[in-house]
């Protein structure tokens, strides 16, 4: 049997993972990343011990927790609040995946003599014609995220497991009722494990003390001010609601300038752009493109986003062009633009820039 060692978040998802891959034969160990708690102890909704415990326990399969709040601090918490000081909205789960997730799960793979690590993420691990590894869209769109996953390595996804990619949400939800796991009804987070309430803006007021920007002007694309917003860590590109300013007509963030403390507005057209920018670049399906070289694909700018017929073009050693057959929406500096294969097999991505 091979040993696999499981990541246990304490939800349904990661539960049914271990069951899939118990039942398969794998010889499976549990094992919860304690990444953040809260000031009043309360657990993230990436590491809740307590159920990942419980179901450890159901399945009969060992358990044990691993201290790595300082790692997400440093890789995780400490860019995400530096990002909104400088106007950015940072993708945090894309850099935790491989930083925390992957590289701890697999220090602790080899530490028990596992071969495998494997997650309840919504994806496939497939190999290319060219012998390259590369995260595929799952057979549910409605629940894949491969957009997250862009950055694991060539070493990452060679000792990966994924299980659920065929499956549906109710179908693992039905899983776990079968089995009788005691988080089959448990509810799925929408947001960031250490915001559990979604107010960006509080956690990095509290974060970051005196070092957040105060209240600016409001601009016009023309540079006509507008009114005054309350900093600029209170908003994000293509946001329109949450502006404290009325206009008889909706207007929307189009660019946050950090250096003049101010918040571009604009009506919805001037949000949509055909050409973005990239950098901080990994491949997964390909080695990589030449500096001039083109390539068709989709791409999306953002996790919810469909992917859109595109072409990336290498601009430089560091950035790629993609060049979208139809305007996007509101792509935004620090979010991720991931690029798919007509099979739906991620070709790689970067961070937005531009």
């Amino acid at each position: 049997m091979s040993k696999v060692i499981v990541g246990m978040s304490g939800g349904v998802d990661s539960a049914v993972t271990a069951y899939l891959l118990k039942i398969a034969g794998y010889d499976v160990i549990g094992v919860t990343l304690k990444i953040w708690t809260a000031a009043n102890g309360e657990e993230s909704r990436c590491c809740e011990i307590t159920d990942a415990q419980a179901v450890a326990a159901q399945l009969d399969i060992p358990y044990y927790a691993v201290n790595c709040m300082s790692d997400f601090k440093k890789h995780v918490t400490d860019p995400f609040v530096e990002d909104y000081l400088c106007g950015i909205t940072p993708s945090p789960c894309v850099g935790c995946n491989r930083k925390i997730k992957w590289d701890k799960m697999l220090e602790v793979a080899d530490s028990m003599g596992a071969e495998y690590i494997a997650t309840g993420h919504y994806a496939h691990i497939v190999k290319k014609e060219n012998g390259r590894l590369a995260v595929k869209t799952a057979d549910h769109a409605s629940k894949d995220q491969t957009y997250m996953l862009y950055r694991l390595s060539q070493e990452q996804l060679a000792r990966t497991l994924m299980p659920l990619g065929k499956l549906s949400k109710d179908e693992v939800r039905d899983i776990a009722r079968k089995v009788g796991l005691k988080v089959a009804e448990k509810h799925d987070s929408m947001e960031l494990c250490f915001i559990p309430d979604g107010n960006y803006a509080d956690y990095i007021e509290e974060y970051a003390g005196d070092r957040v920007p105060p209240e600016g002007n409001f601009v016009s694309e023309t540079g006509e001010i507008l009114g005054r917003h309350k900093g600029i860590i209170h908003y994000t590109i293509g946001q329109r609601k949450g502006l404290g300013i009325a206009f008889g007509h909706p207007m929307f963030v189009k660019e946050i300038r950090p250096e003049t403390n101010e918040v571009v507005l604009s009506e919805e057209d001037a949000l949509f752009t055909k050409e973005v920018v990239c950098n901080d670049l990994n491949f997964q399906s390909i080695e990589d493109i030449k500096i001039g070289e083109k390539l068709e694909c989709k791409a999306k700018v953002r996790y919810r986003h469909n992917a859109q017929k595109a072409v990336i073009e290498r601009v430089d050693s560091d950035k790629v062009k993609i060049t979208f057959e139809e305007p996007v929406r509101a792509a935004t500096p620090g979010q991720s633009a991931v690029f798919y294969d007509e099979e739906g097999c991620a070709i790689g991505g970067g961070v937005i820039v531009k």
